[in-house]
Protein backbone atom coordinates (compact mmCIF):
# COMPACT_ATOMS: atom_id res chain seq x y z
CA UNK A 1 0.00 0.00 0.00
CA UNK A 2 1.10 3.66 -0.71
CA UNK A 3 1.54 6.34 1.69
CA UNK A 4 0.66 10.04 0.90
CA UNK A 5 3.17 12.30 0.63
CA UNK A 6 1.13 14.83 2.57
CA UNK A 7 -0.45 13.20 5.33
CA UNK A 8 1.24 9.64 5.34
CA UNK A 9 -1.97 8.12 5.27
CA UNK A 10 -2.10 4.41 3.41
CA UNK A 11 -3.56 4.59 0.28
CA UNK A 12 -4.99 1.58 -1.82
CA UNK A 13 -3.78 0.54 -5.32
CA UNK A 14 -7.00 1.89 -6.61
CA UNK A 15 -7.79 4.58 -4.82
CA UNK A 16 -7.50 8.08 -7.12
CA UNK A 17 -7.06 10.24 -3.86
CA UNK A 18 -5.97 10.31 -0.55
CA UNK A 19 -8.86 9.24 1.71
CA UNK A 20 -7.64 11.51 4.04
CA UNK A 21 -6.25 14.85 2.55
CA UNK A 22 -7.91 14.11 -0.43
CA UNK A 23 -4.39 14.85 -2.43
CA UNK A 24 -4.54 13.33 -6.13
CA UNK A 25 -2.62 10.00 -6.11
CA UNK A 26 -1.37 10.96 -9.61
CA UNK A 27 0.30 13.76 -7.94
CA UNK A 28 2.13 11.40 -5.35
CA UNK A 29 5.75 11.00 -7.26
CA UNK A 30 5.88 14.44 -8.00
CA UNK A 31 5.11 15.86 -4.27
CA UNK A 32 8.21 13.47 -3.56
CA UNK A 33 10.83 14.58 -5.88
CA UNK A 34 9.40 18.29 -5.15
CA UNK A 35 9.67 18.32 -1.77
CA UNK A 36 13.35 16.78 -1.91
CA UNK A 37 12.96 13.34 -0.51
CA UNK A 38 16.44 12.05 -0.24
CA UNK A 39 17.25 12.46 -4.17
CA UNK A 40 20.07 14.17 -5.10
CA UNK A 41 19.92 14.26 -8.70
CA UNK A 42 19.80 17.72 -10.40
CA UNK A 43 15.57 18.11 -10.81
CA UNK A 44 14.13 19.15 -14.31
CA UNK A 45 13.13 22.57 -13.32
CA UNK A 46 16.97 23.39 -12.65
CA UNK A 47 18.26 22.82 -15.46
CA UNK A 48 15.01 24.22 -17.28
CA UNK A 49 16.08 27.56 -15.63
CA UNK A 50 19.58 27.62 -16.49
CA UNK A 51 19.26 27.14 -19.77
CA UNK A 52 16.60 30.27 -19.58
CA UNK A 53 19.46 31.97 -18.41
CA UNK A 54 21.85 30.91 -20.85
CA UNK A 55 19.90 32.68 -23.24
CA UNK A 56 20.04 36.15 -21.75
CA UNK A 57 23.05 36.29 -19.65
CA UNK A 58 25.99 38.13 -21.01
CA UNK A 59 28.21 36.49 -18.68
CA UNK A 60 27.90 33.06 -17.56
CA UNK A 61 25.22 31.64 -16.28
CA UNK A 62 25.20 30.80 -12.56
CA UNK A 63 25.85 26.80 -11.82
CA UNK A 64 22.75 24.88 -12.22
CA UNK A 65 23.45 22.10 -9.53
CA UNK A 66 20.85 22.16 -6.54
CA UNK A 67 21.34 23.47 -2.88
CA UNK A 68 20.61 21.15 -0.34
CA UNK A 69 16.61 21.82 0.03
CA UNK A 70 15.52 25.07 2.47
CA UNK A 71 11.79 24.27 2.80
CA UNK A 72 9.58 26.34 1.49
CA UNK A 73 9.22 29.75 3.91
CA UNK A 74 10.70 33.22 2.18
CA UNK A 75 13.15 34.76 4.47
CA UNK A 76 13.67 38.07 4.43
CA UNK A 77 13.52 40.41 7.59
CA UNK A 78 10.31 40.09 9.55
CA UNK A 79 7.03 41.83 8.92
CA UNK A 80 5.14 43.96 11.35
CA UNK A 81 1.80 42.14 10.27
CA UNK A 82 0.34 39.23 8.26
CA UNK A 83 -2.03 39.71 5.81
CA UNK A 84 -4.03 37.69 3.82
CA UNK A 85 -3.47 37.44 -0.20
CA UNK A 86 -6.59 37.92 -1.82
CA UNK A 87 -8.42 36.44 -3.23
CA UNK A 88 -7.88 33.49 -0.66
CA UNK A 89 -8.02 29.55 -2.27
CA UNK A 90 -11.20 29.52 0.20
CA UNK A 91 -13.10 31.29 3.07
CA UNK A 92 -11.93 30.64 6.18
CA UNK A 93 -12.48 27.09 8.15
CA UNK A 94 -13.91 28.83 11.35
CA UNK A 95 -16.99 30.52 12.06
CA UNK A 96 -15.60 32.36 15.00
CA UNK A 97 -17.78 34.23 17.67
CA UNK A 98 -18.45 37.67 16.91
CA UNK A 99 -17.71 40.08 19.68
CA UNK A 100 -19.18 43.47 19.23
CA UNK A 101 -17.00 47.02 19.41
CA UNK A 102 -17.45 49.16 22.06
CA UNK A 103 -20.19 51.44 21.08
CA UNK A 104 -20.63 53.99 24.20
CA UNK A 105 -18.50 55.15 26.60
CA UNK A 106 -19.10 54.63 30.40
CA UNK A 107 -21.05 57.30 32.51
CA UNK A 108 -18.97 60.21 34.10
CA UNK A 109 -17.92 59.19 38.06
CA UNK A 110 -20.16 60.60 39.91
CA UNK A 111 -18.76 63.39 42.78
CA UNK A 112 -17.00 61.96 45.40
CA UNK A 113 -15.33 64.00 48.79
CA UNK A 114 -11.97 65.56 48.34
CA UNK A 115 -9.96 62.78 49.65
CA UNK A 116 -11.44 59.94 47.44
CA UNK A 117 -11.16 62.27 44.27
CA UNK A 118 -7.45 62.97 45.15
CA UNK A 119 -6.97 59.17 45.45
CA UNK A 120 -9.18 58.53 42.15
CA UNK A 121 -6.87 60.65 40.72
CA UNK A 122 -3.62 59.55 40.99
CA UNK A 123 -5.15 55.86 40.02
CA UNK A 124 -5.70 57.83 36.35
CA UNK A 125 -2.36 58.98 36.58
CA UNK A 126 -1.21 55.14 37.47
CA UNK A 127 -3.09 53.80 34.95
CA UNK A 128 -2.27 56.50 32.20
CA UNK A 129 1.73 55.81 32.76
CA UNK A 130 0.99 52.85 32.16
CA UNK A 131 -1.10 53.33 28.39
CA UNK A 132 1.91 55.85 27.60
CA UNK A 133 -0.30 59.10 27.72
CA UNK A 134 0.84 62.41 28.10
CA UNK A 135 -0.89 64.14 31.54
CA UNK A 136 1.70 66.84 32.20
CA UNK A 137 -0.64 69.40 31.79
CA UNK A 138 -3.25 67.58 34.27
CA UNK A 139 -0.25 67.02 36.79
CA UNK A 140 -0.18 70.04 37.10
CA UNK A 141 -3.83 71.20 37.54
CA UNK A 142 -4.01 68.20 39.73
CA UNK A 143 -0.79 69.99 42.20
CA UNK A 144 -2.52 72.75 41.75
CA UNK A 145 -5.45 71.90 43.25
CA UNK A 146 -4.44 69.63 46.02
CA UNK A 147 -2.41 72.42 47.38
CA UNK A 148 -5.54 75.02 47.28
CA UNK A 149 -7.56 71.94 48.49
CA UNK A 150 -9.77 73.11 45.25
CA UNK A 151 -12.51 70.01 45.20
CA UNK A 152 -14.68 71.53 42.32
CA UNK A 153 -11.11 72.08 40.09
CA UNK A 154 -10.26 68.40 40.81
CA UNK A 155 -13.84 66.75 39.77
CA UNK A 156 -13.27 69.07 36.36
CA UNK A 157 -10.01 67.60 36.34
CA UNK A 158 -11.32 63.71 37.20
CA UNK A 159 -13.95 63.94 34.38
CA UNK A 160 -11.61 64.82 31.67
CA UNK A 161 -8.81 62.54 32.77
CA UNK A 162 -11.31 59.78 33.18
CA UNK A 163 -12.70 60.74 29.58
CA UNK A 164 -9.20 60.80 27.90
CA UNK A 165 -9.05 57.05 30.08
CA UNK A 166 -11.62 55.53 28.35
CA UNK A 167 -11.34 56.46 25.03
CA UNK A 168 -7.52 55.39 25.20
CA UNK A 169 -8.53 52.20 26.36
CA UNK A 170 -11.81 51.66 24.29
CA UNK A 171 -8.84 52.22 21.06
CA UNK A 172 -7.04 49.28 22.77
CA UNK A 173 -10.31 47.41 22.62
CA UNK A 174 -10.63 48.19 18.93
CA UNK A 175 -7.21 47.23 18.58
CA UNK A 176 -7.08 43.92 20.10
CA UNK A 177 -10.22 42.85 18.96
CA UNK A 178 -9.50 43.49 15.59
CA UNK A 179 -5.93 41.19 16.11
CA UNK A 180 -8.53 38.62 17.86
CA UNK A 181 -10.58 38.52 14.87
CA UNK A 182 -8.09 37.86 12.29
CA UNK A 183 -6.59 34.93 14.59
CA UNK A 184 -9.60 33.66 15.14
CA UNK A 185 -10.43 32.67 11.31
CA UNK A 186 -8.15 30.07 11.64
CA UNK A 187 -7.62 28.88 15.56
CA UNK A 188 -9.45 29.04 18.74
CA UNK A 189 -8.98 32.07 20.94
CA UNK A 190 -11.01 31.29 23.96
CA UNK A 191 -8.73 33.16 26.85
CA UNK A 192 -8.87 36.18 24.86
CA UNK A 193 -12.34 36.10 23.95
CA UNK A 194 -13.08 36.14 28.26
CA UNK A 195 -10.35 38.42 28.61
CA UNK A 196 -12.69 40.99 26.19
CA UNK A 197 -15.80 40.26 28.06
CA UNK A 198 -13.97 41.73 31.11
CA UNK A 199 -12.63 44.92 29.73
CA UNK A 200 -16.17 45.73 28.22
CA UNK A 201 -17.26 44.89 32.03
CA UNK A 202 -14.93 46.46 33.78
CA UNK A 203 -15.14 49.76 31.62
CA UNK A 204 -18.86 49.77 32.11
CA UNK A 205 -18.15 50.28 35.80
CA UNK A 206 -15.34 52.98 35.44
CA UNK A 207 -13.21 50.79 36.52
CA UNK A 208 -10.23 51.82 33.85
CA UNK A 209 -7.30 49.84 35.93
CA UNK A 210 -8.88 46.64 35.77
CA UNK A 211 -9.40 47.69 31.88
CA UNK A 212 -6.27 48.20 31.42
CA UNK A 213 -4.62 45.13 33.50
CA UNK A 214 -6.86 43.08 31.17
CA UNK A 215 -5.78 44.79 28.41
CA UNK A 216 -2.44 43.90 29.18
CA UNK A 217 -3.07 40.24 29.50
CA UNK A 218 -4.63 40.27 26.31
CA UNK A 219 -1.80 41.94 24.00
CA UNK A 220 0.14 39.69 25.60
CA UNK A 221 -2.08 36.88 25.20
CA UNK A 222 -2.24 37.18 21.38
CA UNK A 223 1.89 37.92 21.35
CA UNK A 224 2.23 34.65 22.43
CA UNK A 225 -1.22 32.64 20.01
CA UNK A 226 0.81 34.73 16.82
CA UNK A 227 3.95 33.70 17.52
CA UNK A 228 3.21 30.19 18.19
CA UNK A 229 0.60 29.99 14.94
CA UNK A 230 3.23 32.23 12.71
CA UNK A 231 4.50 28.93 10.79
CA UNK A 232 1.40 28.15 9.51
CA UNK A 233 -0.04 31.30 8.84
CA UNK A 234 2.35 31.85 6.89
CA UNK A 235 2.51 29.22 5.14
CA UNK A 236 -1.47 29.69 4.41
CA UNK A 237 -0.92 32.82 2.77
CA UNK A 238 1.75 31.48 0.70
CA UNK A 239 -0.85 28.36 -0.80
CA UNK A 240 -3.20 30.77 -0.90
CA UNK A 241 0.04 32.94 -3.71
CA UNK A 242 0.91 30.00 -5.37
CA UNK A 243 -3.40 29.09 -6.01
CA UNK A 244 -3.51 32.44 -7.02
CA UNK A 245 -0.76 32.19 -9.27
CA UNK A 246 -2.00 28.92 -10.96
CA UNK A 247 -5.44 30.21 -11.61
CA UNK A 248 -3.67 33.51 -13.59
CA UNK A 249 -1.68 31.00 -15.42
CA UNK A 250 -5.25 29.08 -16.86
CA UNK A 251 -4.76 25.95 -14.68
CA UNK A 252 -6.81 23.65 -12.29
CA UNK A 253 -5.38 23.70 -8.36
CA UNK A 254 -7.83 21.40 -7.45
CA UNK A 255 -6.15 18.02 -7.43
CA UNK A 256 -3.23 19.26 -5.25
CA UNK A 257 -5.61 21.92 -2.65
CA UNK A 258 -6.81 19.01 -0.43
CA UNK A 259 -3.86 18.88 1.76
CA UNK A 260 -4.30 22.74 2.18
CA UNK A 261 -8.12 22.77 2.76
CA UNK A 262 -6.87 19.96 5.31
CA UNK A 263 -4.33 21.90 7.07
CA UNK A 264 -7.16 24.91 7.65
CA UNK A 265 -9.27 22.11 9.33
CA UNK A 266 -6.34 21.22 11.76
CA UNK A 267 -5.83 25.10 12.12
CA UNK A 268 -9.62 25.07 13.49
CA UNK A 269 -8.84 22.41 16.05
CA UNK A 270 -5.84 23.80 17.24
CA UNK A 271 -3.87 20.85 15.82
CA UNK A 272 -0.88 23.10 15.16
CA UNK A 273 2.00 20.60 14.12
CA UNK A 274 -0.46 18.52 11.92
CA UNK A 275 -1.51 22.02 9.99
CA UNK A 276 2.39 23.00 9.39
CA UNK A 277 3.00 19.99 7.87
CA UNK A 278 -0.29 19.55 5.79
CA UNK A 279 0.33 22.81 4.87
CA UNK A 280 4.14 22.68 4.08
CA UNK A 281 3.23 19.80 1.51
CA UNK A 282 0.58 21.45 0.05
CA UNK A 283 2.79 24.47 -1.20
CA UNK A 284 4.58 21.46 -2.43
CA UNK A 285 1.53 20.14 -4.39
CA UNK A 286 0.36 23.29 -5.89
CA UNK A 287 4.09 23.86 -7.00
CA UNK A 288 3.97 20.63 -8.88
CA UNK A 289 0.63 21.40 -11.04
CA UNK A 290 1.56 25.26 -11.06
CA UNK A 291 5.32 24.19 -12.56
CA UNK A 292 4.79 23.51 -16.23
CA UNK A 293 2.78 26.00 -16.24
CA UNK A 294 4.98 28.45 -15.08
CA UNK A 295 7.82 27.43 -17.13
CA UNK A 296 5.65 27.54 -20.46
CA UNK A 297 4.96 31.71 -19.21
CA UNK A 298 8.73 31.62 -18.17
CA UNK A 299 9.98 31.41 -21.35
CA UNK A 300 7.67 33.76 -23.33
CA UNK A 301 9.17 36.03 -20.75
CA UNK A 302 12.65 35.08 -22.13
CA UNK A 303 11.32 35.58 -25.84
CA UNK A 304 10.04 39.41 -24.47
CA UNK A 305 14.13 39.70 -23.03
CA UNK A 306 15.50 38.70 -25.91
CA UNK A 307 13.27 40.65 -28.50
CA UNK A 308 13.85 43.96 -26.00
CA UNK A 309 18.07 43.44 -25.78
CA UNK A 310 17.81 43.03 -29.52
CA UNK A 311 15.96 46.47 -30.13
CA UNK A 312 18.75 47.83 -27.87
CA UNK A 313 16.08 48.05 -24.13
CA UNK A 314 17.90 47.55 -21.17
CA UNK A 315 17.07 44.14 -19.47
CA UNK A 316 19.28 44.65 -16.35
CA UNK A 317 16.38 44.49 -14.01
CA UNK A 318 14.62 41.66 -15.87
CA UNK A 319 17.71 39.52 -16.23
CA UNK A 320 17.78 40.26 -11.59
CA UNK A 321 15.26 38.99 -11.67
CA UNK A 322 15.17 36.00 -13.98
CA UNK A 323 18.66 34.97 -11.55
CA UNK A 324 16.59 35.39 -8.40
CA UNK A 325 14.09 32.75 -10.01
CA UNK A 326 17.09 30.67 -10.46
CA UNK A 327 18.22 31.38 -6.89
CA UNK A 328 15.37 30.73 -4.97
CA UNK A 329 14.84 27.45 -6.85
CA UNK A 330 18.37 25.77 -5.96
CA UNK A 331 17.27 26.32 -2.53
CA UNK A 332 13.59 24.96 -3.72
CA UNK A 333 11.59 27.96 -2.18
CA UNK A 334 9.06 28.18 -4.29
CA UNK A 335 7.09 31.05 -2.91
CA UNK A 336 10.02 33.22 -3.56
CA UNK A 337 10.21 31.96 -7.14
CA UNK A 338 6.82 32.50 -7.73
CA UNK A 339 7.13 36.17 -6.15
CA UNK A 340 10.68 36.88 -8.48
CA UNK A 341 8.64 35.81 -11.17
CA UNK A 342 5.75 38.06 -10.32
CA UNK A 343 8.17 40.92 -10.44
CA UNK A 344 9.43 40.21 -13.87
CA UNK A 345 6.76 39.51 -15.86
CA UNK A 346 5.25 43.18 -14.35
CA UNK A 347 8.43 44.44 -15.87
CA UNK A 348 8.40 42.76 -19.22
CA UNK A 349 4.36 42.87 -19.59
CA UNK A 350 4.72 46.89 -18.61
CA UNK A 351 2.26 46.36 -15.77
CA UNK A 352 2.20 47.54 -12.32
CA UNK A 353 4.23 45.26 -9.67
CA UNK A 354 1.20 43.15 -8.62
CA UNK A 355 0.35 43.15 -4.60
CA UNK A 356 1.58 40.59 -2.58
CA UNK A 357 0.31 41.29 1.15
CA UNK A 358 3.47 41.54 2.70
CA UNK A 359 5.03 38.49 1.81
CA UNK A 360 8.32 40.09 0.38
CA UNK A 361 9.11 40.58 4.42
CA UNK A 362 7.80 37.46 5.94
CA UNK A 363 9.67 35.31 7.77
CA UNK A 364 9.49 32.19 9.86
CA UNK A 365 11.60 29.36 11.00
CA UNK A 366 12.43 27.01 7.83
CA UNK A 367 10.34 24.35 7.09
CA UNK A 368 12.36 20.97 6.60
CA UNK A 369 10.73 17.68 5.04
CA UNK A 370 11.47 14.60 6.55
Amino acid sequence: MASCPACGSGVGPEATECPSCHLATALFTAVRDAAGSGSDQDPTYLRTIAELLATVEVTAPPAPSPEPAQGLLSRPARRPALRRVSPPSSPPPREATAIPPIRELPPLPATVPFAESRRRLNEYFEVGRRLGLDFTEFETRFGAAVLSEDLPSLEVLSREMFVHLTSALAEGFESALARRNELAQLVPTPSVDVELGSVRRALEVGDTRGAQRRLEHIRDELTRVEEDWEVGRILVTECDLLVETLRELGGDPAPATGPLEEGRRCFAEGRRSDAERLLARAAVAVWTVLEPRFFEDLKRLRDRMVESRSAGGDVGPAVKDLREVATELRQRNFVGTVMAYRRLRAFLDGTAPPELSGLGAVSAPLVRYQ
